[in-house]
């Protein structure tokens, strides 16, 4: 172990690194991960557990390093409902435990963790008999009473309200209130998944963590015994290879989680199952409502989540055995969505009103199974397991956004054990994200903000609510643009929520190194937009080419790219079926 004093219990680590990821810091912590001197914690995989495990190592003075196969939460992490929530459907399964952990995980996010990412967010329950009302507010109060105690007695967000008929209309006319008995009106919190994974890479990495995207796990280091000293890595950007020793290798790999256990050992370990989830999203002007809806299905629950600029409607839950890499959204999910939407809804949304579809897939776990047994994924629990596959080497898998940092705490003490989990314990639970620790104070700023930038309050909020106390750098960036043409403050043409320095940082800060990158995990145009961003990709290629140094035949390239995955997605969404959808898919999504 590095002789670096472990952090005092409550304590939250200052950074000491830059923390911004791009190419130049890609290419060095490879460097530095294959070094002689080698690591205390590999980390496997780059979505929020994986992330948040890096913070968490990072955070406790261990040597970190961690690597992602693809770009930093391409899987399941950037395809979630997007909700930071206690997990109110759990609650009715008497699973207590995990709503008051999933509560008080909730409370530090909005208060001090990522309070510039996640916002407090209402949602209305209809009820359509009067006699609902008071099981259901028996359970909302149940809620919310934990999330008091979870908070130690601090209120994070109002408690429940309930409302009838002539109140629900008030709050959300889109609602049709003829077969309603009224509403109970409470409060979760959203939040934009694949920035909350980014910003937990680039906090680890501001704690001295070592972080590369791309670089896929090709198989593990081991001894005689068998036991696992830490792995074999490509550099998928340039094909090669790397061997990193790490004292302990955590894998976090969700749905790929069988696939990297089995290169160290093919008993034993986690078995996981996937299970595909779908989303519908539609233009603001859709819905005409002041807050979501949550609705219980015969299945599970659905929201309709507002953001700026759409509504976000999911999810679905429905068993996936097709390659991993390639979920898709078919036209029966689709209908599954709105169906169950319009049952509440006034005026039905249509297909014509889609301006995207996404589809993720969910690692669930279940018992390992003899060859031929099935099991459902609906019943298969949501909570997280830890499990030392061979000595060196701890997966985990399981859980929920919510409770990543949890996770993450587990996984880590698995893997140093007892007592040296004792000597370096976790640190995370005040700690900020990047963004965070000075947020409240710019906010309260904002007007004064943009009155100097003659911009409209909208603007900087947006900002503030992306970048935290990163804006003022943001902004910086902009005044000291070297090339006017550039144009760094003036909005995207085909986006104008969206400032070009966005994409600028994006590529400087945020490890963004190619087209899909920024469409898909930074400015995520690819579903708020019914050409999913398409029409934006000259510019953001105008912005991203100087800085990556591409050529125009590169650039090309990526536009290219892009618009294959586009034409080959929405082909697949016109199918019926899992399988026929895929056949359309000719690369990972």
């Amino acid at each position: 172990m590095p002789s670096s004093q472990p952090p005092v219990r409550g304590a939250a680590p200052a950074p000491t690194q830059d923390t911004a990821l791009n190419a130049a810091q890609r290419t060095r912590a490879l460097a530095e991960m294959s070094s002689a001197e080698g690591l205390d914690v590999l980390v496997v995989g780059g979505g929020v557990t994986g992330a948040g495990i890096a913070l968490d190592a990072a955070a406790r003075g261990l040597r970190t390093g961690i690597v992602e196969m693809g770009d930093w939460a391409s899987g399941t992490s950037s395809w979630s409902s997007k909700l930071i929530h206690g997990g109110l459907r759990y609650l009715y399964q008497l699973n207590l435990a995990l709503v008051h952990e999933s509560l008080t995980e909730r409370g530090r996010l909005l208060t001090t963790t990522a309070p510039h990412l996640v916002k407090a967010q209402p949602f209305l329950w209809p009820l359509r008999h009067h006699y609902e009302r008071s099981y259901s507010a028996v359970g909302v109060g149940a809620y919310d009473a934990l999330a008091l105690v979870g908070a130690r007695g601090r209120r994070t967000l109002p408690v429940q309200r309930h409302l009838g008929r002539r109140g629900t209309a008030a709050l959300a006319p889109a609602l049709d209130t003829s077969g309603l008995a009224g509403s109970i009106r409470f409060f979760d919190a959203r939040v934009d998944d694949a920035r909350l994974v980014i910003d937990l890479v680039r906090t680890a990495v501001g704690l001295g963590a070592l972080a590369a995207n791309r670089t896929r796990v090709t198989g593990f280091l081991t001894d005689g015994r068998g036991h696992v000293h830490g792995a074999r890595v490509t550099d998928l950007a340039t094909g090669t290879e790397h061997e990193i020793h790490a004292r302990y290798t955590i894998s976090a790999t969700g749905v790929w989680t069988e696939e990297v256990q089995d290169l160290a050992s093919a008993d034993g370990g986690l078995k996981v199952l996937a299970s595909k989830g779908i989303h519908v999203v539609v233009p603001r002007e859709a819905i005409d409502a002041q807050t979501g809806v949550f609705l219980r299905t015969e299945k599970s629950v659905l929201f309709i989540i507002p953001w700026p600029e759409y509504w976000v409607i999911g999810t679905t839950d429905t068993p996936w055995d097709l390659d991993v890499s390639r979920p898709v959204a078919t036209a029966a999910d689709v209908d599954y969505i709105l169906a169950h939407a319009n049952s509440v809804l006034a005026r039905p949304i249509t297909r014509d009103d889609i301006i995207g579809v996404y589809a993720g897939l969910r690692p669930l776990l279940q018992p390992r199974l003899r060859p031929g047994a099935q099991a459902a994924s609906t019943k298969v629990s949501r909570e997280h397991t830890v499990t030392r596959v061979v000595p060196g080497l701890t997966a985990i898998a399981g859980g929920k956004l919510t409770t990543y940092r949890v996770m993450a705490a587990d996984a880590v003490d698995h893997a140093l054990g007892e007592a040296l989990a004792r000597t370096h314990p976790c640190a995370t639970a005040d700690l900020p994200l990047v963004g965070a620790a000075g947020y409240r104070a710019l906010a309260a700023r904002a007007g004064r903000i943009a009155a100097e930038r003659g911009w409209r309050l909208e603007r900087v909020t947006h900002l503030l609510d992306r970048y935290g106390d990163e804006t003022p750098a943001l902004l910086a960036s902009i005044d000291a643009a070297e090339d006017p043409l550039a144009r760094l403050g003036e909005p995207l043409e085909s986006a104008p929520a969206y400032l070009r320095a966005e994409v600028a940082w994006a590529v400087t800060h945020e490890g963004a190194e190619r087209l899909d990158d920024v469409l898909l995990r930074r400015v995520r145009l690819d579903v708020s937009r019914r050409d999913h961003g398409l029409g934006a990709a000259d510019e953001i290629l105008s912005v991203m080419t100087p800085l990556l140094g591409w050529t125009r035949q590169e650039a090309a390239a990526q536009k290219e790219a892009y618009a294959q995955r586009v034409s080959d997605i929405t082909a697949a969404e016109a199918e019926v079926t899992d399988a026929a959808a895929v056949a359309h898919l000719r690369q990972p999504v």
